[in-house]
């Protein structure tokens, strides 16, 4: 069978390619290894985690918070089984509502392992071992990532363990470890915290999410240590073993001091790395790069001119949303259009409670730049509406030009920030500056005004509500 675009890999960046392409006027395949669609990311990474932090959060507000909202619940439990089984459950609808856009879409699917056999030719290796090769004009390579490792590190996936295995735990670990102060170790960390684990997060930076800005490194680790996280930043992990039921990690920290850290569960969540396995790259002499990174140009084009790679499996960001946009704008470039992805304005989000929300510029990046900036910072507790919910930690800063005025950072830790983010994602795609956002009307009580008010003290110094 031959095709205008055979796309390799049903995630997000792989199954809304096809659709995209489909919709203009394509004659589009859909290759996925795996009998569902949607990859990781429905699989076993954003989805089902949001499910598992959304039920947690439920126990966890019964537990501790609904008494003071007068609200009377003796003894409150709960039913891991259950909430694993509705977590399946959220996983199975969304992965069949795929589907069900793939037909829509006549897209066609093919189930089985693709891989090369030339530039042209994908051969479709099915579990059986029989297979088909079909043909298409031009090819996306679309097979994201999987868990990263330590050298040193076995994983059983009993008990030293991925974020896969991580959502599909049979029990509640009594003292989990988890290896990496990023993203996945603190959402699952955050998960098995609520329902009454006695977590230790170990990473090796000196503070979590390394990558952000440093206040909200240091508010976010604040609000979890007040929720009983343990933390252990600047250490390096230097062996994992198990011995039965107990896992023992051994780490130095920033005086050369070997520490000691004992759990019945060890999670290893140190990021993520492309996955190309069985894809004979090799065959059509494809350039992976040292990180094991497909290399493209701007066009998403491989060496080869005809072969094209997006999402986790290229250089950028690993997210869902990243690897979406370059699924539309790969498709758009086959059909003769000229897309835009604007990559300084693709927001970074956590999903612990508060959630952590991120887009643009860190302070640190702007005094690193010698840029001159000016900052506006509004605490959440001064919101009539978080006083009101009882969510009252974090903050909103808004980072602007010194001279032009133009937001350039904007850095959240909150309720609901993960939605409000997208408020100044937008205004920053169309240049706006803090007084614009501060000029602009809010609804009151909402979390949002906090935009509002963080913007005002940006632009003029002052806030109104504080």
């Amino acid at each position: 069978m031959k095709y205008d675009v055979i796309v390799i890999g049903s995630g997000p960046g792989g199954y809304i390619s096809a659709i995209k392409a489909s919709q203009l006027g394509k004659k589009v395949a859909l290759v996925e290894k795996y009998s569902t669609l949607g990859g990781t990311c429905l699989n076993v990474g954003c989805i089902p985690s949001k499910a598992l932090l959304d039920s947690s959060h439920h126990y966890y507000d019964a537990l501790n918070n609904f008494e003071e909202h007068g609200i009377s619940i003796k003894n409150p439990s709960f039913d891991f089984g259950k909430m694993i089984n509705r977590k399946n459950k959220v996983i199975e609808n969304t992965t069949a509502g795929i589907k069900f856009l793939m037909d829509k879409n006549n897209v066609t699917v093919y189930e089985g392992l693709g891989s090369f056999e030339d530039n042209t030719h994908i051969k479709v290796t099915k579990k059986d071992s029989s297979f088909e090769i079909i043909e298409g004009e031009n090819i996306i390579i679309a097979t994201g990532s999987k868990p990263s490792n330590l050298p040193f590190i076995k994983i059983d996936k009993e008990k030293i363990i991925t974020s896969t295995e991580a959502l599909n735990l049979k029990e509640i670990p009594k003292h989990l470890l988890v290896i990496g102060g990023g993203v996945i170790g603190l959402e699952l960390g955050s998960v098995y915290k609520r329902l009454g684990a006695n977590v230790t997060v170990i990473e090796y930076d000196s503070k979590i999410t390394p990558t952000m800005d440093s206040d909200i490194s240091r508010e976010l680790q604040k609000v979890l240590k007040k929720q009983g996280i343990k933390f252990a930043t600047g250490h390096r992990v230097t062996s994992v073993t198990r011995n039965n039921d107990e896992v023992t990690v051994k780490a130095t920290n920033k005086k050369e001091e070997e520490i000691i850290f004992k759990g019945d569960f060890c999670l290893v969540a140190v990021g993520r790395k492309p996955y190309t396995e069985g894809l004979a790259l090799e065959k059509v002499d494809v350039k992976v790069n040292e990180q094991g990174q497909i290399e493209v140009n701007k066009q998403f084009q491989t060496n080869i001119s005809n072969i094209y790679a997006i999402g986790d499996v290229i250089n950028g960001l690993m997210l869902a949303h990243k690897a979406e946009e370059e699924g539309i704008a790969v498709a758009e470039y086959l059909a003769k259009q000229k897309p835009h992805i604007n990559y300084d304005l693709i927001p970074k989000i956590i999903y612990t409670w508060p959630e952590v929300a991120s887009v643009g510029k860190t302070e640190d990046e702007l005094k690193n730049s010698k840029m001159e900036y000016k900052s506006g910072k509004f605490p959440m507790r001064a919101l009539g509406r978080s006083r009101a919910s009882g969510d009252i930690d974090g903050f909103v800063k808004i980072l602007a030009d010194k001279n032009t005025d133009e937001i350039l950072g904007v850095h959240m830790v909150g309720a609901r920030v993960a939605d409000l983010i997208m408020e100044v994602t937008v205004a920053m795609e169309y240049r706006a500056s803090s007084e614009d956002l501060a000029r602009i009307c809010h609804g009151h009580p909402t979390y949002s005004e906090a935009i509002k008010e963080a913007s005002k003290i940006a632009w003029d110094g002052v806030a109104l509500n504080s």
